[in-house]
């Protein structure tokens, strides 16, 4: 299977290596909610955009994957869209969708499988998942979060060699993790040999309390700096609690190349209901 950063090679205008395709496309998801059609667009737009680089695959819940290819049907795409897709219909429809995928090859390229686990995260399931989605398509398993075996969930679920999925908010508090248990799950990941996926919650680049819900969002930035410094024996937990937006892009801006490739071989990109939020918080920073 190829690694993290050789799926997310640099795009136009030399998008820094620590940014290559971070961004994965949640437009469908929550809180964007936003229509196929308008979904598709602005995927299509944004990967012709100045920062096209920045902009990762595009994900589609496998119960809405008919309603997709009718899209792209109508708009027929220069070239196939880079797919993530979501199985939101048990693990029993996977190769099913799978297999519709597959047919319509002039409009979608499989690029990853998305899925949450059982509460055990079970060895019989995990091999399901192994049989059902393709070698070469990424696998990404989502353990639930809670409690000490949370993390075992994650160990087994990167012995089986799919990438772990780490959840960083919802709709209620109980979504978001603590930093803590941000921080352990980045002990175990950055040891483990396989990539992990965010999703939900990190609207922007650096921590913040969003002051309609009281809720205090994890920053993508502060992830990034967090693996960086899981790899190099930093402090881990202090990148995550930081809300020193200049301190933090100093940090990441003065990654080598060689780091950013290695933290982007750990933290292999975020699932994000809007393209434009990151990006222009990344231009305000001058990262991009």
């Amino acid at each position: 299977m190829s690694s993290a950063f050789e799926l997310r090679a640099p795009g136009p205008r030399g998008t820094p290596p620590l940014l290559a395709r971070l961004v994965d496309d949640a437009a469908l998801f929550p809180p964007g909610n936003a229509t196929m059609p308008d979904a598709v667009r602005g995927h299509l737009d944004a990967r012709v955009g100045d920062w096209a680089g920045a902009v990762g695959l595009f994900l589609c819940p496998a119960s809405r994957l008919a309603e997709l290819i009718t899209e792209l049907i109508k708009v027929k795409p220069v070239k196939p869209i880079a797919l993530s897709l979501v199985i939101d219909t048990g693990l029993g429809g996977v190769p099913k969708a799978v297999s519709i995928v597959e047919s319509r090859s002039e409009l979608l390229s499989l690029r990853m499988v998305e899925m949450p686990a059982p509460s055990d995260v079970d060895e019989v399931w995990l091999e399901r998942v192994s049989e059902f989605v393709p070698e070469d398509v990424i696998r990404v398993v989502e353990p639930r979060r809670g409690g000490p075996e949370w993390l075992d969930g994650v160990r087994r679920v990167i012995e089986h060699g799919s990438w772990p999925k780490l959840r960083c908010g919802g709709l209620s508090k109980e979504n978001f993790p603590s930093v803590d248990e941000v921080a352990d799950f980045l002990s175990v990941v950055s040891g483990g040999g396989v990539a992990f996926k965010a999703t939900a919650g990190l609207h922007h680049a650096v921590r913040y309390t969003d002051t309609g819900t009281g809720f205090t969002h994890h920053g993508f930035l502060n992830l990034l700096v967090a693996t960086a410094r899981a790899l190099s024996g930093g402090d881990v937990r202090a990148a995550l609690s930081s809300s020193d937006a200049e301190a933090l892009a100093a940090e990441a801006d003065g990654l080598t190349d060689q780091a950013a490739h290695a933290v982007r071989g750990v933290f292999a990109s975020y699932g994000s209901c809007s393209l434009d939020e990151p990006i222009a918080d990344l231009e305000e920073l001058g990262l991009l």
